[in-house]
């Protein structure tokens, strides 16, 4: 089997099949395998405000604005000097949404993928954010899709990971993991899938990169107008 069958299945899968690809992607891998993606409207802070329950309905507010449903998560950096604020929700939702924000973010789906803790509560949030050279850009998501993503989504407490890219402004690609701790960054099996013969062949062709680890304030599902969830 060739190691980039996955990126491959990627490429030619339309977004709304995302559950038929699930299920043939099983068939043929061992690891954990492509789900269905979502795209999220993203809205960064820097220095967010002390009191967390005055960020948190700032944030309910922004999501009670948007004519979707949306999983709503809020997430400040460890040194709580960034914020992000998630709006969750289906990608042919994305386009309705016109973010007031200007440092509003649309982040199209790539991928995301069924983790090794999927059923565990994650109160971390860690961001790999960065550009790439245009003729490193193929590769890069090859190595992404086949290799790294799959790689870390079977570390114990990866309980979610997904990739998404940006067309407003840089860094352009962005890969999300919602983890039970931050040190699951520190353990054997999220090291030896980071330092392979490949990711050192792709890692130097990164360029403007950031890596922020966040606590999860807020983590919910709902629907903007009418409060139900879903």
């Amino acid at each position: 089997m060739r190691r980039d069958v996955v990126h491959d299945a990627l490429q030619s899968r339309p977004l709304r099949s995302g559950r038929a690809t699930v299920r043939n992607l099983q068939r043929n891998l061992s690891h954990p395998v492509v789900a269905r993606a979502r795209a999220a409207l993203l809205v960064r802070q820097e220095r967010p405000p002390k009191d967390n329950s005055r960020l948190i309905d700032e944030a309910r507010a922004f999501a009670l604005s948007l004519p979707t449903p949306v999983r709503l998560q809020v997430c400040v950096s460890l040194d709580r000097t960034h914020c992000f604020i998630y709006a969750w929700m289906e990608p042919a939702a994305l386009g309705a949404c016109t973010p007031a924000d200007p440092q509003a973010s649309r982040l199209q789906p790539l991928a995301e993928w069924q983790c090794a803790s999927a059923l565990e509560e994650a109160p971390y949030h860690y961001v790999v954010a960065t550009d790439v050279e245009p003729q490193d850009e193929a590769e890069f998501n090859r190595w992404y899709d086949s290799e790294h993503m799959p790689g870390l989504a079977g570390v114990a407490g990866t309980v979610h990971c997904a990739r998404l890219r940006t067309g407003d402004g840089s860094p352009r690609y962005h890969a999300c993991y919602d983890l039970m701790s931050p040190d699951v960054l520190d353990s054997s099996e999220w090291l030896a899938a980071r330092h392979t013969a490949w990711s050192t062949r792709v890692r130097p062709h990164f360029r403007n990169p950031r890596r922020i680890m966040f606590h999860t304030l807020l983590d919910e599902r709902r629907l903007a107008v009418s409060g139900a969830y879903f």
